[in-house]
């Protein structure tokens, strides 16, 4: 099945040699990867924003982005299609299948291309009638993850992906939404029945990794009740599939305002608290930075961030810092305009910053 590869991801990279900076093209799990990647979460669910998001995705992977993030559930898979189109007009324009890295998530309950009028009946109807999932199976009305759920889910991503096979296939906030309802022993049976559905949707060549996409699960105190652990999670895969299990990345937000990742030492590893960046780089997971502008409200930054990240707007300092991070492989970007891609893309001639750059941002915090 056509999917990225180590070979076509670094021709992808090697198109921009000369005009991307060292340091923009990176390693995550043997494909070459952009430190920028394209999100695809805001926007109106209507034919203007769908055709805004197919341009955005063209001009961003002309421009040197070959990371393209999306769920099913954005804009009521309206997100997944207007990728689903980029792909057919960069095919024509000569960029193949394997230089791209297209991820997606499911979990979460969706409608099709509008909100109904009755989503109860809907839902009733297109789930629980053909027997695809029960209303016992969902959490907190709104999230499932039992095997036929996910099968039917990855399915419709596939067709409005237009792909044969998805690069990263993410669990979409499980423990956020799963662990308020059901207990964690409860939680890890039904990650465990997922991992070994995904595990083999890996040797059917539909999907190549999977992970966990998340929002606040992995940045909480260990004492939180939506808190996850790393550990934990890649001792889970690896009892379903042994040291070459296919788990592989986790998506978390990472920006300036949440720079837990980084700073905030809450996992457990070998019995000694660290980051999850030290975690995931002692695990072999790759770290992938949503939100990494939180919605462009990233403004008005004290003056200490563009003098040590040396950009010329907010907004850009802030998706520097995002890239620049040690152990975060891509720092992904919603840009639902051309316009936006072009401005975001001015970074990728720009090297990150080097280490002394970006540790002036806390040493004057103390």
């Amino acid at each position: 099945m056509p999917q990225a590869t180590a070979q076509g991801t670094q021709g992808f990279a090697e198109r921009f040699a000369g005009r991307a900076a060292d340091g923009h093209f990176r390693d995550a799990q043997g494909l070459t990867v952009s430190s920028i990647g394209l999100g695809t979460y805001l926007g109106e669910a209507d034919a203007a924003t769908d055709a805004a998001y197919t341009e955005a995705v063209v001009t961003a992977v002309r421009g040197g982005v070959n990371v393209l993030d999306a769920a099913i559930n954005y804009r009521f898979q309206r997100s997944e299609r207007s990728i689903g189109a980029a792909l057919r007009r960069l095919d024509a324009e000569g960029f193949a299948r394997e230089e791209l890295v297209i991820c997606t998530k499911g979990g979460y309950l969706t409608p099709d291309g509008e909100m109904p009028r009755d989503p109860r009946a809907y839902f009733q109807r297109e789930f629980f009638d053909p027997g695809i999932c029960s209303p016992q199976d969902i959490a907190g009305g709104c999230h499932c993850m039992t095997p036929r759920y996910l099968e039917d889910q990855l399915g419709r991503s596939l067709r409005n992906l237009r792909v044969d096979c998805v690069d990263v296939y993410y669990l979409h906030n499980p423990g956020e939404s799963q662990l308020a309802e059901v207990s964690r022993e409860a939680f890890l049976l039904r990650l465990r029945r997922a991992f070994e559905f995904l595990e083999a949707q890996v040797a059917a060549g539909r999907i190549r990794f999977y992970g966990l996409a998340t929002w606040s699960s992995f940045r909480q105190d260990p004492r939180a009740q939506e808190y996850t652990s790393l550990e934990q999670i890649v001792k889970l895969a690896a009892s379903v599939a042994g040291k070459d299990h296919h788990f592989r990345f986790v998506q978390l937000p990472f920006n300036l305002g949440m720079p837990e990742a980084l700073l905030a030492a809450n996992q457990k590893l070998d019995g000694e608290y660290v980051t999850l960046v030290r975690a995931a780089a002692a695990l072999g997971i790759s770290l992938i930075g949503s939100a990494a502008l939180l919605q462009a409200r990233l403004r008005n930054l004290p003056p200490l961030a563009g003098e040590a990240l040396g950009q010329p707007s907010d907004l850009l300092n802030a998706l520097q810092f995002a890239r620049s991070a040690p152990g975060m492989t891509t720092a992904l970007v919603g840009m639902s305009r051309a316009a936006h891609v072009a401005e975001n893309l001015r970074l990728v001639s720009v090297p990150p910053a080097a280490q002394e750059q970006f540790l002036r941002l806390f040493e004057r915090k103390e």
